[in-house]
């Protein structure tokens, strides 16, 4: 397979409740920011906002070169240590959000029929609930043979959150062949896939000790402050070199 240059990512809030939509949001800045210093370009596909300021679940789509041999091992569970803003007796507290990368599929590797697609359209809401369009311009797209649900309604757009929802729906597709393909060959080679593992906790922020651990590698790094600021570049070598 040739190097993918397009990646579509999702970041969910894990355990937590609000503190792990913060944590969420913060991973979102911290990829926006890493994204920016390679001169990547990025686009919000999908994305569902708490009262304050966290995200429940974003999905977007991340351009450049070697977008996808850097990215790939993300994937996976990130769990958080700290005091929450929203914690008055200043407990540390444990909080989880999952990370997925999905290489996009090229136009000639997408084969979505219209007619295998159930398409509702309805008014995009914002956080509490309430509805931040007069329009339904919010597109909810199912895929009758899988019964994968994606949405979109970051756009004002109506044809413009269609065309985000079918980009995530090839890119879950691609994925999920990719991972029954993976299931077939069974053994050493499944193994090897560290990035099918959407439940594997790989990494811990803990915030007092100003330090963040790769478990799959065993390794810690310091500067904690600089990594969430977008420095993944130390990090990411280090992986590339080890996984």
């Amino acid at each position: 397979m040739s190097e993918q240059n397009s990646v579509i990512m999702e970041i969910r809030a894990g355990a937590g409740g609000e503190e792990a939509a913060l944590f969420a949001a913060d991973l979102f800045k911290m990829y926006s920011k890493y994204a920016a210093s390679q001169e990547w370009k990025q686009k919000t596909l999908d994305s569902h906002q708490t009262e304050l300021g966290g995200i429940k679940q974003i999905t977007f789509e991340i351009k450049g070169e070697n977008t996808f041999s850097k990215m790939k091992y993300e994937a996976g569970v990130h769990r958080v240590q700290r005091i929450p803003e929203t914690e008055k007796s200043g407990r540390v507290h444990t909080s989880t959000a999952t990370v997925a990368v999905l290489p996009k599929p090229k136009a000639t590797e997408s084969n979505i029929r219209a007619d295998q697609l159930k398409i509702d359209y309805y008014r995009a809401s914002g956080p509490g609930g309430q509805y931040v369009n007069t329009r339904d311009t919010a597109v909810r797209i199912t895929h009758i043979p899988t019964g994968l649900v994606v949405t979109s309604q970051t756009e004002r757009s109506q044809l413009q959150n269609k065309e985000n929802a079918l980009s995530i729906l090839a890119a879950r597709l691609l994925e999920k062949k990719q991972r029954e393909e993976l299931t077939k060959m069974g053994g050493e080679r499944k193994a090897q896939i560290h990035a099918a593992k959407r439940a594997e906790k790989i990494r811990t922020y803990n915030f007092p000790q100003d330090r963040i651990t790769d478990h799959r590698i065993k390794k810690k790094w310091h500067n904690l402050e600089d990594i969430m600021n977008g420095k993944l570049d130390k990090m990411i070598k280090t992986l590339q070199k080890n996984l």
